[in-house]
């Protein structure tokens, strides 16, 4: 049996419990109203409304169709000794006997309706039932006027059974269209995000050393050059195995390293690789700032290809051959302002399609909680802000 059956059977077992419990309650309180019935006939009932109420509240934990023959037994028995010991019923034990069988006793179509034996047993149980309470109580009520009740009773529940049937498959089918869609849009969702993310590292990487090539490398020496060449070839390697630039766990410091790396990314992005990839590309950078700075893996790699990226700005755009980058931090960001002396810009001249700042700066950073702000003017210089929220070592 499939989890959607199982759930749907306990469905309609709770709802026969709470349903026949509830009826055979207002049953008891209308059979032992003064009157109802002799006062023999409600002593031997008694015991049989507790054995109905045991077996319904078994029968909202069991499949077992023992506790539906004990419901249906037990009320049989109270509707026979009601009308045969002692006086007839008043209206108010009629009342009591009619809310018992075609109310306390239907709760029973509830759970007889999923299977063909089951069926069977709720046709037979509604056929005795009826039989016998027309017959024992054709004095007390037009019998038709009976029956009409009865069957209403007994059909109510088990259209309720039905709808329930038909319903939780169809509800278990729109859930798994839900999830499917989901987890399509999720896979979009991922796939759209390692684009992005190979995109920013070639622009950051290969884009930058094909530029220093058209450029003729000026200003960097043909060492400098292919050492950048060679960790390029690394990173195109690496990304053509379906490899995803990521941090690993391993612990990586220097002395002179202003911030303390907790995890070490494959592209050997640490702070020091940083300061000495742009001391070989001829931009002298000062570092100041913060001696030791905790940062999650994934936050540091984002931080620092970030940091790397305005270097490079810097180093192609400033027009001069020096920056400073300052590290501070507090209790919740770690923050890096690189700047630069150089020509500056209007910063509303920026092209926002362009992969530069607009994705290896600013969107990289918003992926891990973190910002990016930019001021310039034409011949002032350019500062960058570059925020990122501290977070636990190797979350």
């Amino acid at each position: 049996m499939d989890l959607i059956t199982k759930e749907r059977d306990r469905l309609l077992q709770r709802t026969a419990r709470v349903y026949g419990l509830s009826f055979t309650v207002v049953s008891l309180l209308c059979l032992v109203l003064p009157g109802a019935v002799s006062t023999t006939a409600l002593l031997v009932s008694l015991p049989l409304f507790v054995l109905i109420g045991i077996a319904q509240f078994r029968m909202g934990i069991s499949r077992s169709g023992l506790w539906v023959a004990v419901t249906l037994v037990a009320g049989l028995g109270i509707l026979v000794f009601a009308t045969t010991i002692g006086d007839r019923p008043s209206q108010a034990g009629f009342a009591a006997l009619v809310e018992l069988t075609a109310a306390s006793m239907a709760a029973s179509a509830l759970v007889l309706t999923s299977t063909a034996p089951r069926i069977a047993a709720l046709i037979v149980s509604f056929l005795v039932t009826g039989t016998a309470l027309l017959v024992l109580t054709s004095e007390l009520q037009w019998p038709l006027r009976t029956a009409g009740v009865y069957v209403l009773g007994w059909v109510l529940p088990a259209l309720v059974a039905i709808w329930i049937s038909a319903g939780v498959p169809q509800v278990a089918k729109r859930i798994n269209s839900i999830g499917r869609a989901h987890r399509a849009e999720r896979q979009a969702s991922e796939l759209e995000a390692q684009r992005r993310q190979g995109a920013r590292l070639l622009h950051d990487t290969v884009l930058a050393t094909l530029t220093l090539l058209a450029h003729s490398g000026v200003g960097v020496s043909p060492e400098a050059l292919r050492q950048q060449a060679g960790d390029d070839a690394r990173l195109l390697r690496q990304l053509r195995m379906g490899g995803n630039p990521t941090p690993t766990a391993e612990n990586v410091g220097t002395e002179t390293s202003p911030v303390q790396v907790v995890d070490e990314t494959v592209l050997g992005t640490t702070l020091e690789s940083v300061k000495q990839r742009f001391g070989r590309m001829g931009l002298e950078v000062s570092w100041h700032g913060t001696g030791q700075v905790l940062l999650p893996s994934q936050t540091l790699d984002a931080f620092l290809l970030a940091l790397a990226e305005c270097l490079e700005n810097v180093r192609r755009h400033s027009g001069v051959t020096q920056a400073h980058v300052t590290i501070t931090d507090d209790d919740t960001k770690v923050r890096a302002l690189v700047t630069d002396a150089g020509v500056g810009f209007n910063i509303a001249d920026i092209d926002e399609a362009k992969l530069g700042f607009t994705e290896s700066v600013v969107a990289r950073l918003r992926d891990v909680g973190g910002n990016a702000r930019l001021f310039s003017a034409p011949g002032s210089g350019t500062t960058v802000v570059l925020e990122v929220p501290r977070g636990e070592p190797g979350a």
